[in-house]
């Protein structure tokens, strides 16, 4: 179990060049979205043509604008997926154009500053309670510029009502034009390979086991179970078209049983010990059940000879009856981890007022305000670009500071330089010629999302055919100055002291997954034994160990974009919060373990032994809130003190060992590892 901290050891000293500096060039590998793109040559290009023919381009560029953004956010998924993920943020995007319009209506141009301020501080808030409210919060904030510095003509509420329209034409183009789909799908199909995705990555999972690929494949599991559950809640919330045969209850009684399933692995996981091949052809054997909506079939027989081992054949067995009682589509009873239930008490994203949700808002408040504030001093009409690039630069889940402020004036000089270009050789460029860019320009939206300066030069081509056709012809150049501005203020304010520390943004976050595993733990430690043995049907234990891994998740990607960013100019040396999430990660495996231990007859830890590692959780994620100040002393061996990240993952393997030692039984605890 001390392969990952090994290995990040290993590629830290192969490294050549700085992570804040190879970062600029990382590009995304993905599959080429081909349906996305057609969506995305029908989406903005035929709206504007459509504003430009009836003589209206203000609502015809509005319109592309809406379906443009909407672009942006059109990721592979299902369609109940598409159409949250496209539909929270233009439905927020709305509200923003119709606030800003407002305000530049009924006040004076330098109201914009205080205004942004506050839609800015709201906007960085609500970007860390996930990627859905980040996306909502983002367009809100960058259409609240433009409703505020367009000059567009009409009333503010028509102008919503536009972008509203134009966003729904994309959703419309979601729910019409989808991917392809293989001989004997249904219109379940979208959920059931999610479904499917989770069983093939816990026998990819298995196979890893023992080997250096083990913890990518753990967290690939974890992943795709999260991916799976918010499908299958999303299928429960809009229910359509009109369900038949009770397929949904079928799938979800399937994704039930993967859960139990996934929860006993991931004691294997823990426990670390490679398992014979046989063991991981039981998943891949009801993944192809699931999409075929057949009987799981043969499965290799049971050899237990851990604790852990009998769980995960126990799981088998009771997930090859599940699937055996829903073959012939009958419905089935509700069980563990049903979507219906299991999901209410899933993790609760950081608020506006934790430490995290205030640096994001602080951040995002200053940066956005002050280039209004320069951009209004500069300009007496389109201003808004300079706090709009602003908005896109400083969001502080999109990646590190200094990697997308390298690729956004790059991208922001390919765009210029591409629309110049084609002026220029067209000697102007009239309604078609704008039509048709604004149409190659929207089908490479969704192909551009693998790297931010390919996305950032599409968008360039896209917005300055927007104003170009609402009658700023010589908006290239100053678009140039603009973003470079934008660029120079974003990079000063966002590593301002105070401001921007990284410590707070990922200790929140760590912290966050600590109490979440202490509310699992205390609750397996504290509910009363079952009568069989064995507790059976425990929703709100599934929905606890969920929104650990869900916070472990989150906690990850902060300490990714972290270790990546620009070194601080002001002082305070880099910490290495890769080793803190080994750490964190063998907990919450513990804890997943020290349940399933006792759901199969293993004694439980006495309540001095519970009581200690539950406090010592809680005082630990105390610690990581208050930004890594002396937090008060723990009884027992649990921290007393942490004053650096050193302190946090000693006192993470402490509690990792007193989780392990606490739970006697025939399997080895994990020993952790060397830091």
């Amino acid at each position: 179990m001390h392969v990952p901290a090994v290995r990040a050891h290993s590629t830290k000293s192969r490294r050549t060049a700085p992570a804040w500096l190879t970062h600029v060039t990382r590009l995304r590998r993905a599959p080429v979205p081909r349906t996305a793109m057609v969506r995305g040559a029908l989406g903005a290009g035929p709206l504007l043509g459509a504003g430009i023919a009836a003589g209206q381009p203000g609502p015809g560029v509005l319109a592309a604008l809406g379906a443009m953004l909407a672009g942006v956010n059109d990721r592979p998924g299902t369609r109940r997926k598409g159409l949250v993920h496209i539909g929270l943020p233009a439905a927020a995007g709305s509200l923003g154009l119709l606030a800003g319009a407002l305000v530049a209506d009924a006040t004076g141009r330098w109201a914009a500053v205080p205004v942004l301020f506050l839609v800015g501080w709201v906007s960085g808030a609500l970007s860390a309670r996930g990627a859905v409210w980040s996306a909502a919060a983002l367009q809100m904030l960058v259409t609240t510029t433009i409703g505020m510095g367009m000059p567009l003509a009409g009333p503010a509420w028509l102008k919503a009502l536009c972008f509203l329209a134009g966003a729904g034409w994309l959703v419309l183009l979601r729910l019409l034009l989808r991917t392809p789909r293989s001989p004997g799908a249904t219109r379940w199909s979208g959920e059931r390979e999610t479904v499917a995705a989770v069983f093939d990555a816990l026998a990819d999972a298995l196979r890893a086991l023992g080997g250096p690929e083990a913890p990518a494949a753990r967290r690939a599991l974890v992943a795709a179970q999260q991916q799976a559950d918010e499908a299958l809640r999303l299928m429960r919330l809009l229910p359509w078209p009109r369900r038949s045969g009770g397929a949904d209850d079928v799938l979800a009684a399937r994704f039930g049983a993967g859960v139990a399933l996934c929860e006993a692995s991931i004691a294997l996981l823990w426990e670390g010990r490679p398992v014979p091949d046989a063991v991981a052809a039981g998943p891949r054997r009801l993944a192809s059940a699931v999409r075929s909506g057949g009987p799981a079939g043969a499965l290799p027989s049971p050899r237990p000879d851990t604790v852990e081992r009998l769980a995960f054949d126990r799981a088998v067995l009771e997930a090859a009856v599940v699937f055996d009682r829903t073959t012939a589509g009958a419905h089935p009873r509700q069980g563990p981890g049903h979507p219906r239930t299991a999901g209410r008490n899933s993790a609760v994203g950081p608020g506006l007022f934790t430490p995290a949700g205030r640096e994001y808002g602080l951040r995002v408040a200053l940066c956005v305000s002050v280039t209004a504030a320069v951009a209004l001093l500069l300009h007496e009409d389109h201003w808004y670009w300079l706090p709009a690039t602003a908005a896109f630069l400083v969001k502080p889940d999109m990646g590190p500071l200094f990697s997308r402020v390298v690729n956004r004036f790059a991208g922001t000089v390919a765009g210029v330089l591409a629309f110049v270009s084609l002026v220029s050789a067209l000697g102007g460029l009239g309604a078609p010629l704008v039509v048709s860019a604004v149409v190659v320009a929207g089908a490479l939206v969704p192909l551009s999302t693998r790297h931010f300066a390919f996305q950032t030069a599409v968008i360039t081509v896209l917005v300055l055919s927007f104003v170009h056709t609402a009658g700023d012809t010589e908006a290239a150049a100053s678009r140039l100055l603009e973003t470079f501005l934008a660029c120079v203020i974003v990079l000063l304010v966002g590593h301002l002291p105070l401001v921007a520390d990284p410590r707070v943004r990922a200790g929140h976050r760590f912290a966050v997954t600590l109490r979440c595993t202490e509310r699992y733990l205390r609750h397996v430690l504290d509910a009363p034994d079952p009568a069989g043995g064995r507790q059976r049907d425990d929703v709100r234990g599934l929905a606890l160990r969920g929104a650990a891994y869900r916070a472990l998740a989150e906690a990850r990607a902060a300490a990714e974009t972290v270790a990546v960013e620009l070194p601080r100019p002001f002082g305070g040396r880099r910490h290495d919060w890769s080793a803190v999430t080994v750490a964190a990660e063998l907990v919450v495996d513990a804890a997943t373990a020290c349940a399933l231990r006792v759901e199969n007859g293993v004694p439980r830890p006495s309540s001095g032994e519970a009581e200690r590692v539950t406090t010592a959780l809680s005082v630990l994620a105390d610690a990581l809130e208050d930004g890594h100040r002396t937090a008060r002393p723990a009884p027992g061996p649990g921290p007393r003190d942490c004053r650096s990240l050193r302190d946090v993952m000693t006192q993470l393997h402490g509690i990792h060992r007193l989780t392990a030692e606490g739970l006697p039984g025939p399997s080895a605890p994990c020993r952790a590892p060397r830091s």
